[in-house]
């Protein structure tokens, strides 16, 4: 399977008898490598739960999932954790930084996790921290950052160990459009060296430069759009942004 991220017949329901309820009912999806793909669609439509799905975060009622070729259907809790690890690169709408750690211990964790060398994972911190303009709060504890400033780190810290997916639920979110333009030029570049994005968002602007547009709606898919904006990318979304945020 050439797909860095697949789907098939993926499924997830909670609750049991008359509390039964459905979150994704039967979604296929293929995510090639390099490619950024946004989903919206209105809350409880199931997004945040495709993005947990797809990362292997839970396991669904049915259907399969693959990451870069391998099936995360019986994989063990340790070995799907090393996946996670290696692989996908989370960003969180709540950010889920540890707020005893500063903005470059939280950017170097995973890396460290990851069995990499305390140089290396500090030099490649900071290095990010100076792509999403926070190089100067490196020090800075979480408590210490605006809203705009824990989401970069968060985006920072997702980027820490190369992975070959990013899965995005509203990365953008707590942004204003400086901070916004910062972290998609980021995704963007990663993007140029091939790395695949799955961005859940309910920004038109961040969607519209994606490669492809999923609507959602009732755990479904109802729409998909391919979209073109020639070389862009995900800059090609912020043309007009400082008059209007």
């Amino acid at each position: 399977m050439n797909a860095v991220l697949c789907a098939r017949d993926l499924r997830m329901t909670y609750g049991r008898g008359t509390g039964l309820v459905t979150a994704l009912s039967g979604v296929d999806l293929e995510v090639a490598q390099g490619e950024t793909v946004a989903v919206m669609g209105p809350s409880g439509c199931g997004k945040s739960t495709l993005l947990q799905l797809m990362g292997g975060l839970q396991r669904p009622s049915g259907g399969e999932v693959w990451v870069a070729g391998r099936p995360l259907t019986g994989m063990s809790e340790r070995k799907l954790a090393r996946l996670r690890r290696d692989a996908i690169g989370f960003v969180f709408q709540s950010f889920h930084l540890m707020d005893e750690l500063t903005a470059v211990e939280n950017v170097e964790l995973p890396a460290l996790l990851a069995g990499r060398s305390s140089a290396r994972a500090r030099s490649r911190a900071q290095a990010l921290l100076e792509q999403v303009g926070l190089a100067e709060q490196a020090g800075r504890l979480p408590a210490d950052l605006s809203g705009g400033e824990r989401q970069r780190v968060a985006v920072a810290r997702a980027l820490s160990n190369e992975p070959l997916a990013v899965l995005a639920d509203e990365p953008t979110g707590n942004l204003d459009s400086a901070s916004t333009a910062d972290v998609l030029r980021l995704l963007d570049a990663l993007r140029s060296d091939g790395q695949t994005q799955v961005i859940v968002t309910h920004d038109a602007r961040v969607a519209a430069a994606a490669d492809r547009l999923i609507s959602m709606r009732d755990g479904v898919f109802v729409e998909e759009t391919r979209l073109s904006h020639g070389s862009g990318g995900l800059l090609s979304g912020l043309a007009g942004w400082g008059s209007e945020r």
